[in-house]
């Protein structure tokens, strides 16, 4: 009966075995969801970034030709002069590169969707968005460059209209 007893006590139950192996699924579980989540935010923050690199580009393209890009020329002439419409030499001549790197897409490889004239508040500024990891229009995860119930610049409704984007 004793050698019951020791060998008993020298291994480990299949209960406890099972006990060990949950608590490293969940802490794995856990550690994944924190590093993921976290990896999802900080492409954001990214897309973010650039659309805020846009901006100053568009902001200089204004200063040279007294207006925003034209629908039709998109963000794509911030880089490439051949997207350029103008009526005259002396315009042509005014364009520079804006951006060194062309950003014709967001951070998750869809265009960035332009429109020269905002719907949404002063009609001298243009709307630049893009419609986050989904791909979709108007969830909480579309990054656009219009103030958004009280918030600054960020995150939030997309334009209304036909959701069409001049990328480039």
């Amino acid at each position: 009966m004793r050698t019951r007893i020791a060998r008993r006590g020298a291994g480990f139950t299949l209960i406890e075995v099972m006990i060990v192996i949950t608590i490293i699924l969940a802490l794995t579980g856990l550690v994944a969801y924190n590093v993921l989540g976290r990896q999802k935010q900080a492409k954001a923050d990214l897309c973010r970034i650039d659309m805020n690199t846009l901006k100053g580009a568009m902001k200089q393209f204004r200063l040279d030709f007294d207006r925003y890009p034209k629908d039709e020329e998109g963000i794509k002439v911030l880089w490439d002069k051949s997207a350029l419409v103008v009526d005259t030499d002396a315009d042509e001549a005014k364009w520079h590169k804006y951006l060194e790197e062309p950003l014709a897409n967001d951070r998750w490889g869809k265009p960035w969707g332009y429109k020269q004239v905002s719907e949404h508040g002063d009609e001298d500024i243009y709307d630049l968005w893009s419609f986050g990891p989904d791909g979709q229009e108007g969830n909480d995860d579309d990054i656009v460059s219009w103030s958004t119930e009280g918030e600054e610049g960020g995150t939030g409704t997309t334009p209304s209209g036909d959701g069409k984007s001049s990328g480039g």
